[in-house]
C-alpha cells in the first residue's frame, strides 16, 4: 500500500490522496446538510461553472511553476473575447456562420498568445520581474479594452454559440469537455515533453538551468505565450457562456486561480507542481462554493471558507513534513 501511495504521488502529484479524501468528506457533509446537493441539477450547475475558473487556473499554473506570475490572465481572456466578438459582429453578427466563428477563435487565440509572448520576451530578455511585467500588461489590456468598448458590453452573437457554452457531448457539458481536454494537454506538456522539464528546471534554479544547456530565454517566452493562449480559450468560452463580452468579466477570479494553484500543491517559489492535484483543488473549491450556496450562505462567506481552507492545508502540509522528518531521524 505504501508503495502504491508513493507511486501515485510521483505520477499524479503530492497530496492527491489527501485531496481526494477531503473531497469525499466535503461531499458527504453537504449531502447530509441539504437534500438538494446530491442532485443532477446541482452537479450540472457545477460542471458548467468550473471550466472558466479551471482554464484561467491552467493559464496561471505554468508561470508559477517557472517561478513567475501572470497577473494579466483575466484581461488577456477578455481582450481575446473582444477580438472574437468584433470579428463576429463585422461578419454578420447573429447571422455569422461557423467558419467566421472558427476564424475569429483562431484570431482570438493569436491575440492572447501575442500578449503572452510580449510579456515572455520582456521577462526573458530584459530581465524585468514577472509581477511587474504582467501588471503592466494587465493595465494596458484593461485600458485598451475600456477604450474599445467604452466600458460597455458587446453582444449579438449567433445562436449556435449557445450549444458550445450550454450544450452537451454524450451527456457531459461541452465547457467541461473543453477544460478536461486542456488539462490533459497541460499534464502531458509538463510531464512528458522537453519543454515541461525545462519549466521545472527554470523554476528550481534558472541559473543552473542555463548552465545545464537549457535555452532559458526561449522557454520563458514560450511559457507566457502558452499562458496567453490558454487565457484566450477561457475568453472564448466566457463569450459563449454569457453571450456577451465585457472588459471586467471574471475580475474576481484572479486571486482564486492563485488559491487553486497553491491548494493543488504548486510550490509558490517555483520548480514543483502537477496538474492533477490542481484540478482536484478546483473541484473542491467549486463543491464548497455550491454547497454553501445551497445552504443559503453569503458569497463572501464562501470566499472566507476558501481562505481558511488554504490556511488549514498549509498547516497540515507542515505537520506532515515535520512527521516525515522526525521519522527519517529515528531511522
Amino acid at each position: 500500500m505504501r508503495a502504491l501511495y508513493a507511486r501515485l504521488d510521483k505520477e499524479l502529484g503530492t497530496g492527491v490522496i489527501g485531496l481526494v479524501g477531503f473531497l469525499l468528506l466535503v461531499l458527504v457533509v453537504f449531502s447530509l446538510a441539504t437534500p438538494q446537493f446530491l442532485t443532477v441539477a446541482n452537479f450540472g450547475s457545477m460542471a458548467f461553472q468550473l471550466p472558466e475558473l479551471g482554464l484561467l487556473t491552467l493559464a496561471m499554473l505554468m508561470p508559477i511553476i517557472s517561478g513567475g506570475f501572470n497577473l494579466a490572465i483575466i484581461y488577456t481572456a477578455n481582450i481575446s473575447g473582444l477580438t472574437l466578438a468584433w470579428i463576429l459582429n463585422q461578419n454578420g453578427g447573429v447571422d455569422a456562420g461557423m467558419p467566421v466563428f472558427l476564424f475569429g477563435s483562431a484570431a482570438a487565440i493569436a491575440v492572447g498568445a501575442l500578449s503572452g509572448c510580449v510579456m515572455g520576451l520582456v521577462i526573458a530578455y530584459v530581465g524585468a520581474h514577472p509581477i511587474l511585467v504582467s501588471l503592466a500588461m494587465m493595465i494596458f489590456l484593461r485600458g485598451l479594452g475600456e477604450f474599445l468598448t467604452r466600458g460597455g458590453d458587446i453582444s449579438g452573437f449567433p445562436d449556435f454559440l449557445h450549444g458550445i457554452g450550454h450544450g452537451f457531448i454524450l451527456g457531459i457539458p461541452v465547457p467541461l469537455v473543453i477544460f478536461l481536454a486542456a488539462a490533459l494537454v497541460w499534464h502531458v506538456l509538463l510531464n512528458r515533453t522537453r519543454h515541461g522539464f525545462s519549466v521545472f528546471m527554470i523554476g528550481s534554479n534558472i541559473r543552473a538551468a542555463h548552465y545545464s544547456g537549457i535555452h532559458t530565454k526561449r522557454t520563458l517566452t514560450l511559457i507566457y505565450t502558452l499562458s496567453g493562449a490558454m487565457c484566450a480559450i477561457a475568453g472564448i468560452l466566457m463569450l459563449t457562456r454569457f453571450n456577451s463580452v465585457r472588459v471586467g468579466h471574471g475580475e474576481a477570479l484572479l486571486l482564486v486561480t492563485v488559491l487553486a494553484c497553491f491548494l493543488g500543491g504548486i510550490d509558490p517559489f517555483g520548480g514543483f507542481g502537477r496538474v492533477v492535484p490542481v484540478v482536484l483543488a478546483l473541484v473542491i473549491l467549486q463543491v464548497l462554493s455550491s454547497g454553501l450556496n445551497l445552504l443559503g450562505a453569503n458569497q463572501h462567506l464562501s470566499t472566507a471558507v476558501w481562505g481558511l481552507f488554504l490556511i488549514a492545508v498549509m498547516i497540515l502540509r507542515w505537520l506532515a513534513a515535520t512527521y516525515r522528518s522526525s521519522n527519517r531521524k529515528r531511522e
